[in-house]
């Protein structure tokens, strides 16, 4: 079961139950009363970054801060905002305006499939 490491944590992580099984390391979101799940889509509702992998209905500690690599669903160039993706990836927000979706700001292009992310919150 791989563990998931930010990068970078100044703060403190928060435990959640899974509505449905986690991946460390995916973008997850609140997915209903003290629950979250990996994000599916844009969303304003992500939360932060599962720490570990949990099946539906575990705790799981999700970090709300820090510098992550995240999976990268397309293109993301170095400096773009990024919001949430399915599978708890991130993607280039683009031209959308929906500032209340975006989960951070790229450091460095997607590469490989990642792209390390600074969150917002």
């Amino acid at each position: 079961m791989p563990d998931h490491t930010p990068i970078f944590r100044p703060g403190q992580g928060i435990t959640r139950t899974t509505s449905a099984a986690v991946t460390g390391g995916q973008l997850v979101a609140v997915s209903g009363n003290d629950t979250v799940a990996a994000t599916t889509a844009a969303t304003g509702a992500w939360l932060g970054v599962a720490a570990f992998d949990a099946p539906v209905g575990e705790k799981v500690t999700v970090i709300c801060e820090g510098v992550h690599e995240l999976a990268a669903s397309g293109a993301i160039a170095a400096g773009a905002r990024v919001v949430p993706a399915a599978a708890g990836a991130v993607a280039d927000l683009g031209a959308g305006t929906d500032y209340s979706q975006v989960v951070g700001i790229a450091l460095a292009a997607a590469s490989g499939g990642k792209v390390r992310v600074k969150l917002a919150r």
